[in-house]
């Protein structure tokens, strides 16, 4: 049976080495995960994983127990992440949004929703989910990718970033409708119906 962080955290700070492995191997994909949406690179993504690793271990008897440990290392990894991209540029689309985009909002991940990954995990949608998810500005890629994929609250994703609340849950609004409107460039329809043929028109 795995143990809690909190755990894991004590028996590191006691010594273990292999309980310093078992919190690698939690949050190494999760970790990975994060930092590669960020800076669209696996290389540099890689890179930046094992640095948040070795400054997380080196900086863990810093570390504030009554917090969660999932979200100190998540803010390790968006500092890592946010010093990288200050040295790259990447191109993004702009955010303004009309306000016509209707009940293609349904395809972008929900908190109400029961699966947040449900809706980018059917075949070509998740692809087209994912180089939507790309071309938006790192700040909003981070929160969608904390919010739906990690299933971090906003106080947790503000936490992470360093961003007050209410700009937590403005990115994630305006996030949501980017991506709904690169979606509806890329031929999807609401609730995610496969993408229209060349000639066909979407039904009404």
């Amino acid at each position: 049976m795995s143990l809690p962080d909190e755990q894991l955290v004590l028996r590191v700070l006691g010594g273990s080495e292999d309980a310093f492995r078992d919190l690698v191997r939690r949050y190494q994909r999760p970790i990975f995960a994060l930092i590669l949406r960020m800076v669209r690179d696996p290389a540099d993504a890689e890179e930046l994983a094992q640095e948040v690793f070795v400054k997380a271990y080196r900086a863990l008897d810093r570390f504030d127990r009554s917090k969660k440990f999932s979200s100190w290392l998540f803010k390790i990894a968006h500092n890592a992440s946010i010093d990288r991209l200050r040295r790259k540029r990447i191109a993004t689309v702009p955010l303004e949004t009309s306000e016509d985009e209707g009940d293609l909002l349904s395809v972008v991940p929900d908190p109400r929703a029961a699966s947040p990954a449900a809706a980018t995990e059917r075949g070509e949608l998740a692809a087209a989910f994912e180089a939507a998810l790309g071309r938006l500005r790192p700040a909003y890629r981070e929160v969608v990718v904390l919010r739906f994929q990690e299933g971090l609250a906003y106080e947790e994703i503000a936490e992470v970033t360093g961003l007050p609340l209410g700009t937590v849950k403005t990115h994630l609004h305006r996030a949501r409708k980017a991506l709904a409107r690169e979606l509806t460039r890329m031929g999807w329809g609401p609730s995610g119906v496969k993408p229209l043929e060349k000639g066909s028109r979407r039904a009404h």
